[in-house]
């Protein structure tokens, strides 16, 4: 990850970076992330709701298609698959 960030790519796609991690770990790292990739395209893939919690739009995939977009509180407000675990 470190060495991604240092390449001070354009766009960044990281998927499930911050699975393995604890939540202080990851709150860390997400800062970092905001901080290093401001203003660039970054693609997050994940399953826990708290990596997805800010970011700009959220695509909520099923079966390959995307059945849903919006940012995370307008998908909690939205009946269906976006569920909190």
């Amino acid at each position: 990850m470190a060495r991604a960030l240092l390449m001070d790519p354009k766009i960044l796609l990281l998927d499930e970076t911050t699975s393995a991690l604890d939540a202080e770990s990851e709150h860390l790292m997400k800062d970092a992330i905001d901080f290093l990739m401001k203003g660039k395209i970054v693609l997050i893939i994940a399953h826990r709701l708290s990596t997805v919690k800010t970011v700009n739009t959220v695509a909520v995939i099923s079966d390959g298609q995307v059945i849903k977009s919006g940012t995370h509180d307008e998908l909690l407000n939205k009946n269906g698959v976006y569920i909190l675990h």
